[in-house]
């Protein structure tokens, strides 16, 4: 994915991109009413199904939030097994994903969904033979967490978590091309649970979907890894006092960034599109330094970078009211 056009959160929308969203618009509503008519059948698996999602493209947080709610499922006793599209892996069909699995194939996030969740993890465009794949063979599995899958109405959902990221918001409020949006507005009132991601409240999401509960995650350190091997590296504060170059892939590196600033770090920015294939060449700086990256790159990363390069670790944390609240839904 290429990074985000500026129009796409500038107050006036490029007036062409603006006409094409309206097909865009058309076929996305046309899509969800179909389904919600039973006219396009879901397909429900024999366990419940939670899905993390969002109706805006790029990061906003999806990844940290589904290694949580894993956490807090096995620690109240539940098996979760989480299932993904696999953006940028090569694979085709389902998948299986394990540690030793290569980014280029499977994907980026969904190998450090399966690094860092200790459950089993399974990618494919369609995530109901992917699904189908992960209960074949863990059939101890009792919940399914669907990754960024919003959006894929064929697989029948028990809940939904909708992530709105606090400092982009929803952009122009357009629809792609135009605008960020991969639905309107409006589809989050029928979520089960918000999260928003980061400080602040996006314009228009109260007159969207003011009865839909909501809950605030932030991000933190919890840990900084040596990329070639993994071995632990101490924390932020013992990196202070030299330069380091900062590597983002993702959907918004700029958080990234001022994560490491918060910390006193002394940083070269160094933004790239994301899920960008990286190639040893990608750090030949012009200056000396230390390289700083997000554990979703550093996973892409680990056969050519030197013994001066570390991954930071993040963990979201967010009220634990939305455990509950998943779990309830869960037993009925």
């Amino acid at each position: 994915m290429n990074r985000a056009p500026a129009s796409w959160y500038s107050t006036r929308p490029n007036p062409v991109l603006a006409l094409l969203s309206l097909p865009f618009a058309a076929v996305a509503a046309a899509r969800r009413a179909l389904y919600a008519a039973g006219i396009l059948a879901s397909v429900r698996l024999p366990v419940p199904v939670v899905v993390v999602g969002n109706i805006a493209v790029g990061g906003t947080g999806k990844t940290p939030l589904v290694l949580w709610l894993a956490r807090a499922l096995l620690d109240a006793g539940r098996r979760p097994g989480i299932v993904s599209r696999g953006y940028g892996g090569s694979a085709a069909g389902a998948v299986e994903v394990v540690a030793a699995s290569e980014a280029a194939r499977v994907g980026d996030e969904p190998l450090l969904l399966a690094r860092r969740s200790g459950v089993p993890v399974v990618v494919g465009r369609d995530r109901v033979a992917a699904a189908r794949l992960l209960l074949a063979r863990h059939p101890d599995r009792d919940v399914v967490i669907s990754d960024d899958g919003l959006q894929h109405y064929r697989l029948a959902r028990d809940f939904e978590i909708a992530v709105v990221d606090a400092a982009r918001g929803f952009g122009n409020g357009c629809l792609l091309p135009a605008g960020p949006l991969r639905e309107s507005v409006r589809r989050l009132a029928a979520a089960d649970a918000i999260v928003i991601h980061g400080e602040g409240e996006p314009r228009s999401l109260d007159a969207a979907a003011a009865r839909v509960p909501r809950y605030r995650m932030c991000l933190e350190v919890t840990g900084l890894h040596r990329v070639r091997d993994g071995a632990a590296a101490g924390t932020l504060a013992s990196f202070v006092g030299r330069t380091w170059h900062a590597v983002a892939g993702i959907g918004h590196p700029a958080r990234f960034f001022t994560l490491l600033r918060q910390a006193s770090l002394d940083i070269v920015e160094h933004p790239f599109a994301d899920h960008h294939a990286y190639v040893e060449s990608d750090f030949r700086f012009d200056r000396p330094g230390g390289i700083l990256m997000t554990e979703k790159d550093a996973v892409k990363c680990e056969a050519f970078v030197g013994d001066d390069a570390f991954s930071v670790e993040v963990s979201a944390r967010i009220d634990p009211d939305l455990a509950g609240r998943v779990l309830v839904r869960l037993e009925r």
